[in-house]
């Protein structure tokens, strides 16, 4: 089997995230090896939600124009509450990851279900805090996966987008 790698791009809005993603797609890669995942509210005075129609997903919110349009581009995606970090939509193949460690039930040191996905792909624990504190102030994550050789090749692509923190993480088969 296959080891798969992740980059992990950490933007501070998701505009730049959605540029990310464009620039990634641009270059090939399939929307199946890339996710995206950030908060799906930007304040809670405003009510969250969304809802599904066919094949089309309406959110809303502040950011409902931006998670409906990315929702479109992937492979389903999940909208969970994350205690302390509060609402989140992950979209992709991390997406699937962390229903399956819900579903399992899954828990990993006290790790969210996201956590637990992204520990299941190899990403340390030192690091999973990292990115869900980074989910918690409002951050974006947009990831990468595939062989090393691709991998080196996303974090190319992503350094030219300017993102917060940029990572290779080695994963397992």
């Amino acid at each position: 089997m296959e080891k798969i790698d992740s980059v992990i791009a950490v933007f501070k809005d998701h505009l730049a995230a959605e540029n990310a993603v464009k620039k990634l797609t641009e270059a090939g890669f399939e929307m199946k090896n890339l996710s995206v995942v950030g908060k799906g509210y930007h304040t809670e005075e405003k009510v969250i939600g969304f809802y599904n129609t066919g094949d089309r997903v309406k959110f809303w919110g502040s950011r409902g124009a931006f998670w409906g349009g990315m929702w479109g581009l992937f492979f389903g995606g999940l909208f969970m509450t994350i205690p302390v970090v509060g609402h989140v939509v992950a979209l992709g193949y991390v997406a699937a990851l962390a229903i399956a460690a819900a579903e399992n039930a899954i828990v990993v040191g006290g790790l969210s279900a996201l956590g637990a996905a992204l520990y299941s792909i190899g990403i340390p624990k030192d690091s999973v805090i990292k990115y869900e504190a980074a989910l918690k102030a409002d951050d974006f994550m947009v990831m990468a996966h595939g062989s090393a050789e691709e991998m080196t090749r996303a974090k190319a692509i992503l350094g030219t987008a300017n993102p917060s923190s940029l990572d290779v993480h080695a994963g397992t088969a």
